[in-house]
């Protein structure tokens, strides 16, 4: 299928409805259980594509409303991975953070998909085409205790297989847009030259469809942002593998797009706004930042996106942020 010059998307999530679910000191809770919070999670996904197509994005999301958690969503249903018993790690590169994670207790085997009656329902309530999003193999390493490999590198390899099918049975199921999440890839720039990218790759065999790997340096929770590391060093190695394309976050960092250069003829879905409770920006922000991007790339391979997903925020600010983003878009596309 083929997508105009600065198609507009987002990451993935959205805000839930107050009605769904709740968030304190970053902890999600459901206000439901059972057959309640099943019919709940649906009725928020209709919600959620009917406001991107008010709001006039090309590429629709589902939301992930269906989701606790965006990487055990997918990985919980996998032989191997122990999502009851949490145990303590301490997660990401040069930032303090201790959080209870899944253990990984034996051979990583994919028993059932986990995202494709998302995509079903989903595609049952809009015509426009949708991305669905897995983790990343380096990212479900980072976010779960290892007790069973001898070697990381075996572990993100039968992650990447798994995630492989995954992301077959969505394809197969009519999904426009594939991205596999991969913040752990932007911290560890070491591990994706050993095995990282390879893994990538493997997450690949047999996907024909438009695929996009997002890169997250910031967090919209109101972390710390980890932009020491730049994508400089990440890109060139990313660009050995097949991947269709990069989600690289440029609305709240310095970063010089001059970097994207090297991006060839790939997608660029190019993150022009901030995902985190900070002002509106104004449409004229927004082009003159896509604006820079477009000196380096071609219009045609360049999609407008927010940072990072919006579920951190509320739902009036995530619609006003993505309103004028689509607003700019336009604009941009009447100048070329």
């Amino acid at each position: 299928m083929p997508f105009e010059a600065l198609t507009t998307t987002s990451v993935g999530s959205f805000p839930r409805p107050a009605w769904l679910a709740h968030t304190q000191r970053n902890q999600l809770t459901f206000r439901l259980s059972g057959e309640a919070l099943k019919e709940a999670m649906d009725d928020a996904t209709v919600v959620a594509l009917r406001e991107q197509e008010e709001l006039g994005l090309d590429v629709l999301t589902d939301g992930e409303m269906r989701r606790a958690n965006f990487i055990f969503h997918i990985a919980g249903k996998w032989d191997g991975v122990d999502t009851e018993r949490l145990v303590s790690k301490e997660i990401y590169r040069n930032r303090t953070a201790n959080r209870l994670v899944p253990r990984i207790t034996g051979k990583i085997v994919r028993r059932t998909p986990s995202s494709v009656d998302d995509l079903r329902l989903a595609k049952s309530h809009t015509t426009r085409p949708l991305k669905m999003a897995v983790p990343g193999p380096m990212t479900v390493v980072d976010s779960a205790m290892n007790e069973f490999y001898k070697q990381e590198d075996e572990l993100a390899f039968d992650a990447a297989a798994a995630l492989n099918g995954e992301l077959r049975d969505l394809q197969d199921a009519g999904c426009e847009v594939l991205q596999i999440d991969e913040p752990a890839m932007t911290r560890y720039h070491d591990k994706v030259r050993a095995y990282g990218a390879a893994a990538l790759d493997r997450c690949l065999d047999g996907i024909t469809v438009p695929t996009i790997v997002h890169l997250c340096y910031g967090y919209p929770g109101g972390g710390t942002p980890q932009h020491q590391y730049q994508y400089e060093n990440l890109l060139p190695e990313l660009m050995k593998t097949r991947i269709g394309g990069f989600h690289v976050e440029f609305g709240r960092s310095s970063f010089d797009p001059k970097v994207l250069k090297i991006c060839a003829d790939r997608i660029v879905m190019f993150g022009c706004v901030d995902p985190g409770d900070s002002p509106v920006p104004t449409v004229d922000s927004i082009e003159r930042r896509v604006g820079e991007a477009l000196d380096w790339l071609d219009p045609r391979q360049v999609w407008l996106a927010p940072d990072c997903g919006l579920m951190t925020i509320s739902r009036t600010l995530a619609q006003q942020k993505l309103r004028v983003m689509v607003e700019a878009a336009k604009r941009l596309r009447a100048s070329l």
